[in-house]
């Protein structure tokens, strides 16, 4: 190891990402479970990808960023968790009579020795940071089980009469609830789910999570646990364990890796039960720039533009979880500066946001868009982002910041975005405010992205480019064929698809002749904006996301 560091040391230095004496001080830092490896990378000295290509020239392996990495289900049961842990290694995947196994060492002969005997099989090393073995470990193999395996061993337990559903608050905190309920969350977090839905049916009680925007069922606990783990959930949410008529709200906070999860838990009764869904917000999640959101080129020069303008309104729309308030986040990123003060109205606030001054909303005491809205324009700020026009009022006052010279973001519900004018003039806004003050709306849908270790391509069906209005003589599509990184589904994340209606001269005009939505529309269009349909072809032809999907979120 020890020649190995020397080497690492030799090249950053040839490259001049840092000294042989910052690498000696950051020694310092060393523990038992990170490296030097990972304190130069912890440390900021150099990017992961950049040392991992280093090694994985020093050692000649190839390499991977285990954090974006799902290991296969069949190889992770290859290898005890006690020996796993010992040498810091993960099993990744099988090829044939091949196990792939991830280490920060791959010069450590005995480790390789040792798994190939235990499991008879060749062993090919992929090189990993030592601290994101150790994470992973946690994550795939420490109390690995899912909700299936969970639900399995309730109803081997139900056969011997374990549980007695006669005392629901009891129930609540008997061990077997207590561990499906927490098996639930943390296989959430696990498969990226973004929200849990338990619902209650007339003779079944399922568990189902959204990923990347499309539900999955992923169990059906015993219809006579339904009021235990619904009450389970309520006293972990500290919510009224005796109120079943009319809707709650509550939170619920844990740690996972060392990363705080937030969930926004939400029950409404229905004729069969309490329904709950929670939302899981990442607290820790790193936002996202403008690049990296899915802007095609000219509309991210567009966008940029705007978001630096002193004053006016900026608006995303979109149906709920279409990642408009990402987008926002991230144009604040974008203007984020020592000298600006920015501040947020929000509910509730999702992701903390550094020398931000966030703020939620408290409907029951008082505390509303609008007059929080009011009380922050005492606040001196340059920028505000109301987290949605909800109202005439607050429309009004947003109106009224932007032409006293703040730059206002804000989201509306809406399908695209000339339907925002329409809105807005609904709610009673004039349409020569609307047309002085808003400087552009940005329509939004997210399609799911085409798994990168299983995409193909393929020819699509003339009939479907004459209905997409593409002439090209050949032309390729692509899919996801399915594979254990995706679980079979052929997707993996999700790409944004976005409508960025400038208002210029063309649109403003239409907005002041107050012309409807569909002839407002195709003057957008000849002012050169491009629709949520026409991106999303673009992005199949760029082989990001299929045509089946962009046809789903899109009309």
């Amino acid at each position: 190891m020890i020649k190995i560091v020397e080497a690492l040391t030799i090249e950053l230095e040839k490259h001049n990402f840092t000294t042989r004496q910052k690498i000696e001080e950051l020694n310092q830092h060393v523990t038992k479970e990170k490296d030097i490896v990972d304190v130069i990378v912890e440390h900021n000295v150099v990017e992961e990808d950049v040392v991992l290509d280093i090694l994985s020239d020093v050692y000649g392996i190839p390499y991977v960023n285990i954090g974006e990495y799902m290991p296969e289900e069949e190889a992770v049961v290859l290898i005890p968790l006690e020996i796993c842990q010992r040498h810091t290694i993960l099993p990744l995947f099988k090829i044939r009579n091949t196990l792939m196994i991830a280490t920060a060492n791959p010069a450590d002969i005995n480790m390789i020795d040792e798994i190939r005997v235990r499991t008879g099989f060749g062993i090919e090393p992929i090189l990993c940071l030592h601290a994101g073995i150790v994470n992973a470990i946690e994550t795939y193999l420490v109390g690995h089980e899912s909700v299936g395996d969970m639900l399995d061993s309730i109803v081997e337990e139900e056969e011997e009469d374990l549980l007695d559903t006669a005392n629901e608050v009891s129930d609540a905190s008997d061990e077997p609830v207590i561990k499906l309920v927490n098996t639930i969350l943390l296989q959430a977090v696990r498969d990226r789910a973004s929200d849990i839905h338990l619902n209650p049916d007339e003779k079944k009680f399922r568990v189902r999570y959204r990923i990347d925007g499309v539900l999955y069922e992923v169990g059906q606990p015993p219809l006579k646990l339904q009021n235990s783990v619904i009450s389970r959930i309520k006293i972990m949410a500290r919510m009224d364990i005796a109120e079943k008529r009319k809707p709650q709200d509550g939170r619920i906070e844990f740690k996972l890796q060392g990363k705080a999860i937030d969930l926004r838990v939400s029950t409404i009764p229905t004729i069969y039960g309490e329904n709950v869904v929670m939302r899981i917000l990442d607290k820790s999640s790193v936002l996202l720039g403008l690049e990296d959101l899915g802007f095609g080129s000219h509309d991210l020069s567009l966008f940029k533009s705007v978001v630096c303008k002193p004053y006016g309104i900026v608006v995303a729309v979109g149906p709920t979880g279409s990642g408009k308030t990402t987008t926002l986040y991230s144009a604040l990123g974008t203007i984020n500066t020592i000298d600006k003060n920015i501040m947020t109205l929000e509910d509730p606030v999702e992701y903390n946001l550094p020398l931000i001054r966030q703020s939620q909303v408290h409907t029951k005491a008082g505390y509303t868009f609008a007059n929080g809205l009011r009380a922050m324009l005492r606040q001196d700020p340059d920028v505000i982002l109301v987290g949605e026009i909800r109202d005439e009022e607050t429309a009004h006052i947003a109106a009224e910041a932007a032409l006293t010279g703040h730059l206002v973001f804000s989201t509306l519900h809406t399908n695209d975005a000339p339907g925002t004018v329409v809105r807005l003039s609904e709610m009673g806004v004039k349409p020569f405010l609307i047309g002085s003050t808003l400087l552009c709306v940005i329509a939004q849908r997210l399609a799911r992205k085409l798994c990168p270790k299983c995409t193909e391509k393929y020819i699509p069906e003339p009939e479907v480019l004459k209905d997409l209005n593409i002439k090209n003589d050949v032309v390729y599509f692509h899919r996801g064929k399915g594979c254990s990184h995706c679980k079979d589904i052929g997707y993996r994340g999700r790409v944004g698809l976005y409508e960025l209606m400038l208002i210029e001269d063309d649109v403003r005009n239409a907005i002041l002749h107050e012309v409807t939505e569909d002839v407002l529309r195709g003057v957008a269009i000849k002012a050169g904006m491009q629709t949520l349909r026409d991106d999303g072809v673009n992005k199949v032809l760029e082989g990001k996301t299929s045509i089946e999907e962009v046809f789903r979120v899109t009309r």
